[in-house]
């Protein structure tokens, strides 16, 4: 039975499950417009998620059919999923920041066996011993999940108000957990009248209690050296001055301070900066500060996949440090390792 809430105001929200993940759900938001519901994200590309989000939406009083539009917050697939087959059973218009649309279109278009020689190798230069990288080795190319995502229709331009008939939703772009991820601001009174400015469709850019993954995703054809985290916290604190009453993000629950939420997860990103300044008193790789970071669990109870996932933060934060020219990587050293300066 799906989980239907009404926020009022002409915003509910619809708890679409996500398959053999603590996250549990993502929060599908069903914005009611002049024009027909439209959606922010859709949840993961599974039969269960797909059966909730139909399930949800005649709860709501709509179809799938009616969907007027999907506004997809970034292209992780517990947001972006399902909008392919949202847009194949209504019609329905898919928008996106270039950044991320970017990406699909890169995945789209690239072999499983591509992407499997791409992490090996990055993992390689991260200083992952043998032992990892040798499932990655012997993988046989097939289709991975994620890498055939629909391509939006509509691109989300930064500070405009979305198409949006009787509505006044601004896109805000906040990278950092994805190069293209983008809050939303609806510019109206609170249907409670709480004190602030509208309420914010925050995507995975703010979480009441989740401090969200700041990842790599990098053109394999293009040397840019990104600095994600550095994205991220200039992101957090334009949100932090806007100030909504209500935050809604897509995953656990609404709240409403968002600027103590910012100010927290700006401190505990410093806070772990500095812890990595203590370890970088020697030379380490991107695999060993990872391994010595502070994780929600010991780092031998880490699964292989977010291993992956654990050197690619470590790497953005020893990225983060050698742009404030507090870390440096050493000449030479092959894997890459990092000391503090």
């Amino acid at each position: 039975m799906s989980q239907v809430h009404d926020h009022g105001g002409g915003v509910r929200s619809v708890e679409v499950p996500i398959p053999d993940n603590p996250l549990g759900t993502t929060l599908v938001y069903v914005v009611d417009t002049d024009r027909g519901p439209v959606l922010v994200d859709t949840g993961w590309d599974d039969p269960d998620s797909w059966d909730t989000l139909v399930q949800g939406l005649s709860a709501c009083g709509t179809s799938v059919g009616e969907v007027h539009g999907v506004i997809i917050t970034h292209h992780h697939p517990d947001h972006h999923g399902l909008s392919g087959r949202v847009r194949e059973a209504s019609g329905a218009w898919l928008a996106m920041h270039a950044a991320d649309t970017a990406i699909v279109r890169r995945a789209r278009s690239t072999q499983p066996g591509r992407w499997l020689a791409y992490m090996t190798a990055k993992l390689a230069a991260a200083g992952a011993p043998e032992e990892h990288l040798a499932p990655l080795r012997a993988a046989r190319p097939r289709s991975v999940p994620g890498l055939a995502p629909a391509l939006p229709d509509r691109e989300i331009v930064p500070g405009e108000l979305l198409d949006l008939a009787g509505r006044r939703l601004r896109a805000i772009w906040t990278p950092g957990h994805t190069p293209g991820h983008v809050c939303l601001h609806l510019e109206e009174q609170h249907p409670s009248q709480l004190p602030g400015h509208g309420r914010l469709f925050s995507g995975d850019h703010l979480l009441p209690e989740i401090t969200p993954h700041i990842g790599l995703y990098e053109d394999p054809d293009d040397t840019t050296i990104a600095d994600p985290l550095g994205d991220y916290l200039d992101s957090l604190e334009r949100i932090g001055r806007l100030a909504p009453a209500e935050v809604l993000p897509a995953h656990q629950h609404t709240f409403t301070d968002a600027t103590g939420r910012v100010g927290e997860l700006l401190t505990h990103h410093e806070d772990r900066l500095r812890g990595l300044l203590t370890l970088l008193r020697e030379p380490l790789t991107a695999w060993q500060v990872a391994e010595r970071m502070e994780w929600n669990r010991p780092w031998s109870h880490i699964p292989y996949p977010s291993r992956n996932i654990a050197v690619s933060e470590a790497e953005a934060h020893l990225r983060r440090l050698v742009k404030l020219g507090r870390a440096e990587s050493v000449t030479g050293s092959e894997p890459v390792t990092y000391v503090a300066v």
